[in-house]
């Protein structure tokens, strides 16, 4: 039986990044959650869900900043290893927080420590700027996932929440970031907050799986906070939907959002940026 062929089984082997690549070559969609202790990540895996994230976003979610930018790596650990413990099939992908991978040394030292805690690639936010990084860790036997449109990292620059690749010239570049971190060895690509058509056009020309959140339902998988699917989020974002409020209960809701993205049904008209 194929990943995601039936939102009510688990799955029935680890997921890994060869898994997704072939899932991107059958247009079949994969799920991602981002979530942040054993029992939700053990829940992730009985329902379906082929990748989870323990995302910097843990920051807001759970520790009441404002933003990701005060979350360390002693909170990232933590948290990875929580999640480790309670899914033994989803990919495991972490982030490295801000400014833990400004220099190379930093990149390495780093990225080997949340491998270490349990993960299996790490995130990082940028653009073409990083593919040096990109290029080491990948060397080092370190998978990478590249995270382009709005990052949360980058909120201070941005001037808030903001879609991103709205006008073309900034439309060509993220989609030109896209491409070069792709030749650099990234194998998964975040695009989040940009323009349906942008993050279509990135993933017909890009050979690595494309994982939109608020950028329309053509990249290869979507990804939504485990707050956001439950309904937790005081003001939720555009993009994200309450799962529970139909399922009635918190499995109920993730199987609800796996077979609502494998279906397409998921994100609909009312969640993306045109």
């Amino acid at each position: 039986m194929p990943y995601g062929a039936n939102a009510d089984t688990a799955l029935n082997k680890p997921v890994t990044v060869k898994t997704l690549q072939k899932l991107k070559g059958s247009d079949e969609k994969f799920v991602v959650v981002a979530l942040y202790d054993a029992p939700m990540a053990a829940m992730a895996q009985k329902c379906g869900v082929e990748v989870v994230l323990v995302g910097d976003s843990l920051g807001m979610t759970v520790l009441g900043y404002q933003s990701t930018i005060p979350v360390t790596m002693e909170q990232m650990i933590y948290h990875v290893e929580a999640v480790a413990r309670g899914n033994q099939k989803s990919l495991i992908i972490a982030d490295l927080p801000f400014m833990t991978y400004a220099t190379l040394d930093d990149a390495l030292k780093n990225a080997t420590r949340l491998m270490q805690a349990g993960a299996q690639m790490i995130k990082i936010e940028g653009g073409r700027w990083l593919s040096e990084t990109v290029r080491r860790l990948s060397e080092c036997g370190i998978p990478v996932c590249a995270h382009l449109g709005l990052t949360p990292q980058s909120v201070n620059k941005f001037g808030g929440f903001r879609v991103q690749g709205r006008d073309a010239a900034q439309a060509d570049e993220i989609a030109e970031d896209a491409a070069l971190l792709a030749e650099a060895g990234a194998d998964l690509v975040v695009l989040e907050c940009v323009p349906s058509a942008l993050a279509a056009r990135i993933t017909q020309n890009t050979p690595i799986p494309t994982i939109g959140i608020g950028a329309g339902r053509e990249t290869d998988a979507q990804v939504l906070v485990i707050n956001d699917i439950l309904g937790l989020t005081e003001q939720p974002p555009k993009f994200s939907k309450n799962f529970l409020t139909e399922a009635g209960d918190i499995p109920g809701a993730m199987k609800k959002y796996v077979a609502d993205v494998k279906s397409g049904v998921f994100p609909g008209d009312d969640h993306i940026f045109l």
